[in-house]
């Protein structure tokens, strides 16, 4: 246990921001309240005795790299297996369907396993920045220390997800990898020619991820902004347009009344703070940025700006400007070239789909912002049935969830992973019947345990609480968050209905 006096001084140091420190991270004007000090909005939910997790080996990222190569590459017979049976909703079917795209990757996995190579030791990685402190670019490859992907032993094989499109890519040749491509490329532009667009069958075929080229109108179909039939588009989108820039013309010259100044100046001091700074630095899209969350915030009082939600922007101006930018990475691109009239089409469209995420988990922001309370302690609850041993860990040296996962809630990872691997989130998120508020509890609890080998072996609260904050991200690409998705999967399905079934151990294929 850390003493009072250290924990003070540590604290005390901790207020100097410097990379790699452990910061606070309230996002809003009123700092969280304590639930240990409010218990009357958060009652506290008896523990339920567990099963200790088994040690386990480590691993070499060969091996992790054998076990898991053909892990997402489920055939198109398994994909629409697993849609069938997902969609019947019988519990037998599932588990019947899923045991037999399992017993298929066992098949792959026992044909071409190779010998076990030598183990190479790894420096220690704790400190790596996260991704909130870099701005660069990063490839789309998997981290090093990823563990072995093994058969689960402790929660029902009925809640694996063959993720169609995300397989390892080492494990094809190019020439198939593009005919996969375009294979789902075609089933979407498929679905989107009707004049009438199927949503379900649209989010179905998202969950595993959506192509580039029809991600744009595939996510403003998802979040609602666009009706399904093509016909009424063009109407709802000039109507919507005009909207919002009757907004602008209303409201936007307030900005400097005494009722808003403190608003927009606290929008003007964190627009700059975020990433990627090459795109968000340029003027236009400055000024783009401060008109949205200005308008958003004078239009909904009840909670106002709140830090966070600026971040919650960037997704969708990123996917509507790859309509209109050549390059192929849009976070340098030059905002300057792109005509006046395209901006402002993509202003109005960013603005109203932010909005309809927004008024999801609107709790969120409100005052002492109760929403993200609540969704840290059913987090904290959560884990300590899944995996105990993490609880405890945690809990013996003091570190409380509200000082990591605060941010993972408020920011919704944005700032733990890369820009494009928040882009491939959210396809599923939007995909997900309340992705960004109840699915997204089990991609945190997910994350959380990607980490457990790590956790688990820090036996200092500040080092802990440093490595929490500073997660080693950088190098995520989809292959990381396809398999961190599959996981949160499976934690639905075993536990959102069946909350006195919490009492799990973490399944072998998510652990150290």
């Amino acid at each position: 246990m850390a003493s009072d006096g250290a924990r003070k001084q540590f604290w005390k140091r901790s207020n100097t921001k410097v990379p790699g420190s452990i910061q606070h991270v309230y996002g809003a004007q009123h700092p969280p309240f304590d639930p240990l000090l409010h218990g009357t909005l958060l009652k506290a939910t008896p523990k339920v005795p567990t099963t200790p997790v088994k040690a386990r080996r480590t691993s070499t990222f060969q091996e992790f790299e054998s076990n898991t190569s053909d892990a997402w590459d489920a055939s198109e017979d398994d994909d629409e297996l697993l849609a069938m049976a997902a969609e019947s909703l019988n519990t037998e079917v599932v588990m019947e369907t899923a045991n037999r795209v399992l017993r298929n990757h066992s098949q792959r996995q026992e044909r071409r396993r190779p010998p076990e190579p030598p183990a190479v030791p790894s420096g220690d990685l704790r400190l790596v920045k996260s991704v909130s402190e870099s701005h660069t670019s990063c490839p789309a490859e998997s981290a090093s220390d990823t563990a072995p992907l093994q058969r689960s032993q402790s929660l029902p094989h009925s809640v694996t997800v063959a993720l169609g499109g995300t397989s390892d890519p080492s494990t094809l040749s190019s020439s198939a990898l593009s005919e996969r491509e375009a294979s789902r490329l075609d089933k979407f532009k498929q679905l989107l020619a009707g004049p009438n667009t199927d949503l379900e069958e649209l989010r179905k075929l998202s969950w595993s991820g959506i192509p580039k080229l029809v991600r744009p109108i595939t996510w403003k179909l998802l979040s609602g902004y666009l009706p399904a039939n093509v016909e009424r588009r063009p109407a709802t989108l000039q109507r919507k347009q005009k909207e919002y820039f009757a907004f602008i013309e209303h409201y936007y010259d307030s900005r400097h009344d005494d009722a808003h100044q403190d608003t927009y100046r606290q929008i003007h001091i964190d627009i700059p703070r975020m990433s990627p700074e090459a795109l968000i630095l340029q003027p236009k899209v400055t000024e783009i940025f401060e008109r949205i969350l200005f308008i958003w915030a004078i239009r909904h009082p009840a909670s106002g700006y709140v830090q966070g939600i600026n971040d919650l922007v960037t997704p969708f101006f990123v996917v509507f400007m790859c309509e209109h930018i050549e390059e192929e990475d849009v976070d340098a691109a030059d905002v300057s070239r792109v005509p006046t009239d395209v901006l402002r089409n993509v202003e109005a469209d960013t603005y109203w789909c932010m909005s309809r995420l927004l008024d999801g988990i609107q709790d969120n922001y409100t005052f002492a912002q109760p929403g993200i309370q609540m969704k840290v302690k059913m987090l904290e609850e959560l884990v300590s049935r899944i995996d105990e041993q993490v609880h405890r860990h945690l809990e013996q040296h003091e570190v409380r969830y509200l000082q990591f996962a605060f941010r993972w809630m408020n920011n919704l990872l944005m700032r733990e992973v890369p820009l494009h691997c928040t882009i491939r989130l959210w396809d599923t998120y939007q995909s997900e019947p309340e992705g960004f508020s109840h699915f997204h509890l089990y991609v945190c609890a997910a994350f959380l345990g990607r980490w457990r080998k790590e956790i688990l072996e820090e036996r200092d609260f500040q080092e802990l609480l440093l490595f929490l904050q500073n997660l080693p991200t950088a190098h995520w690409g989809d292959e990381d968050i396809s398999l961190l998705l599959a996981e949160a999967y499976r934690l639905k399905f075993a536990f959102a209905d069946a909350p006195n079934h919490y009492k799990k151990e973490w399944p072998t294929a998510f652990l150290a």
